[in-house]
């Protein structure tokens, strides 16, 4: 009796167990399929034709009248040199031409005179002869100096550099006093009819950037508008520096939204080949290594670790691409704090 009573002390002075932590977890269920990928690469809009302007004769620029950003026309008048010594050039090349013509007409009168001595064999065929091969000689000569002149008459309109064709201003390589000799850039001439957008792609994104289902480009500036893009060039050598391949996106559609320099993006989209799934970042749990998710028993309402191997991460969202099978659920935020075999509430239902 006597320990019975002992026993009932000791079992009212024990407490009680405490009940099992439930936490509650957001989860989503697993849907394999082929997503769609997308990848960004900033870039910068050029013009595809850019042509570099040369003086056609060398000289010293006394005016130039245009400035980076200028819209020109064809024809215009960009810079000009100075005229003093093509003029002088020029001058003198005529003033032999007129020398040469008078050279010309005194053997032409003399061939004619002794044409007719000859005809009347008052001199030597020898002596006709020479006189003949005087006036051609001097006929040639004034040939010459006359192809000479119209030469010399063309540099000194080379002195004035004008645009090929409408166009914007893209630099300026030589100033007001700068002698340039001949074919010297001066300046550079764009065609913004037609732009385009220039990105670096690493190495490995190479093979992702040609078979792209899908390019679409957007800008800094605006972006609420989209530009569809094309694949024109890529460098076949990686620049020495970056270690990357230079890729040119061609815009046929960018119209005045898109102007010359500004910042622009270039999404590549396309198709994973094997299906996957994308799960909000806070559903990772890294350890070490080793990527991990915390999938749910329904059965029992607790959890356990499941390695996965990811993918790309785009934004806030990552992609699994192996280590999960359809309609398990998977636990998208807390991971941190759970442990396994821990029971979960789910808020989702």
């Amino acid at each position: 009796m006597i320990a019975l009573l002992a026993a009932s002390i000791a079992a009212c002075g024990r407490p009680d167990a405490k009940p099992e932590e439930v936490r509650p977890v957001r989860t989503q269920k697993v849907a394999a399929g082929k997503l769609d990928t997308e990848a960004g690469f900033a870039g910068e809009v050029r013009a595809r034709y850019e042509t570099r302007l040369a003086f056609r004769v060398g000289g010293k620029i006394v005016s130039r009248a245009v400035e980076v950003g200028s819209e020109v026309k064809a024809g215009q008048a960009l810079a000009t040199l100075d005229p003093g010594d093509l003029q002088l050039s020029e001058q003198s090349v005529k003033s032999q031409l007129l020398a040469a013509e008078a050279e010309r007409d005194q053997a032409g009168a003399d061939f004619e005179r002794y044409a007719d001595l000859h005809k009347r064999n008052f001199i030597s065929a020898a002596e006709f002869q020479r006189r003949q091969t005087t006036y051609e000689t001097a006929r040639a000569r004034y040939e010459q100096i006359r192809a000479q002149l119209s030469l010399t008459s063309n540099q000194s309109a080379y002195g004035v550099l004008r645009a090929d064709h409408p166009g914007v201003i893209t630099a300026v390589e030589a100033e007001m006093g700068q002698v340039v000799g001949m074919g010297q850039s001066v300046m550079r001439l764009a065609r913004p009819e037609q732009k385009e957008v220039a990105i670096s792609v690493p190495e490995n994104r190479v093979e992702e950037l040609k078979n792209a289902e899908q390019i679409v480009v957007t800008l800094w500036a605006r972006p609420d508008v989209r530009f569809t893009g094309k694949l024109r060039e890529i460098a076949p050598n990686t620049d020495p520096v970056t270690r990357t391949y230079t890729a040119k996106i061609a815009v046929p559609a960018a119209g005045d939204a898109m102007r010359l320099g500004m910042t622009a993006t270039v999404y590549l989209r396309s198709k994973l080949e094997v299906p996957a799934v994308r799960l909000p970042l806070s559903a990772i749990h890294q350890n070490d290594a080793q990527a991990s998710v915390w999938v749910v028993d329904e059965a029992t309402h607790s959890v356990s670790l499941a390695p996965v191997r990811l993918g790309e991460a785009l934004e806030n969202q990552v992609t699994v691409v192996s280590g999960l099978k359809d309609g398990q659920r998977v636990v998208t935020a807390g991971v941190h704090l759970l442990y396994p075999g821990q029971k979960v509430k789910l808020l989702d239902n």
